[in-house]
């Protein structure tokens, strides 16, 4: 898919003003993770549907968004480019809660979806041939969303499998610790209800439609999509993606800006690029 950043930011060059830094981003995630320690001393006594149904609604909701918030993370839009390592470790902080370490792994693979965006082999956001061979038909495609956590994981390593890091360990062993901490705590049910959560928000959930919006071809010739709705305020304006795509250097609060104050979408990549239905119709589109 054609880039299109440098020529919006020859034809509107005070866009260059928004490559800066969130400093509210920091304290919102913060208090999504403490929201959910506060969340495991609550769960400790409830019972498992109880626990479960929270995890889907709320406890899901959250981790989802964090899993949005190391995507921001890993373009340094929290503390900027000069300080890439703090960036690294605030992900591994937003990590906590997820239950699984990913925020460094994320990063690794990320960037090769945005240097090969749509590339078969090289994106691995994207289905791989055979799971678009086997999962055809609507039952295995609900199969498929309920299982793409899984395929998440596993398609980088079958794809474009790559050396773990020192960072990848570092995460690994910041998030046992944490998980032993909770454990320690206030037994097996919070832990359960973050992973869980973690698990059932990544498959069949409203906000999972982003994952569809943003690799599924609606139109010949374009790889990616925007959606302008509700869902953003909980997201981290992850719908728009493909001005993220453009401009990856600007936190996700001030995307709107682009859009907004440029209006690039009309006058220079045309309305096909973007898509206003709800994020949940993406799952009965499949």
């Amino acid at each position: 898919m054609l880039n299109l950043g440098f020529f919006i930011s020859e034809k509107y060059p005070q866009i260059k003003q928004l490559f800066t830094t969130d400093s509210n981003f920091i304290f919102v995630v913060a208090a999504m993770v403490a929201m959910q320690v506060v969340m495991c001393y609550l769960v400790k006594d409830m019972s498992w549907p109880t626990i479960i149904f929270l995890a889907y609604v709320f406890g899901g909701s959250i981790n989802h968004s964090l899993t949005l918030a190391i995507h921001d993370i890993c373009h340094n839009t929290a503390f900027g480019y000069h300080r890439s390592l703090w960036n690294r470790y605030f992900g591994m902080f937003a990590n906590l809660p997820i239950g699984v370490p990913m925020s460094i792994g994320f990063k690794k693979y990320h960037i090769d979806h945005h240097r090969y965006l749509g590339g078969d082999n090289l994106d691995v956001d994207l289905p791989t041939e055979w799971e678009g061979w086997f999962f055809q038909n609507s039952f295995l495609k609900i199969i498929w969303l309920i299982l793409n956590p899984l395929f998440y994981v596993l398609r980088p390593l079958a794809v474009n499998p790559k050396p773990v890091t020192s960072l990848e360990i570092h995460n690994v062993i910041i998030q046992l610790m944490f998980d032993g901490w909770v454990l320690h705590m206030w037994g097996v049910k919070p832990i359960v209800y973050l992973i869980s959560g973690s698990i059932l928000s990544l498959g069949v959930h409203p906000i999972s439609g982003h994952f569809i919006s943003e690799h599924y071809m609606y139109t010949e010739g374009f790889e990616t999509y925007s959606y302008y709705g509700i869902l953003n305020l909980i997201t981290f304006n992850v719908g728009y993606h493909v001005e993220h795509h453009d401009f990856p250097a600007i936190p996700s609060s001030k995307l709107p800006l682009v859009r907004n104050h440029y209006n690039f979408k009309q006058q220079i990549i045309g309305e096909r690029r973007h898509r206003n239905s709800h994020w949940g119709r993406h799952f009965c589109r499949m």
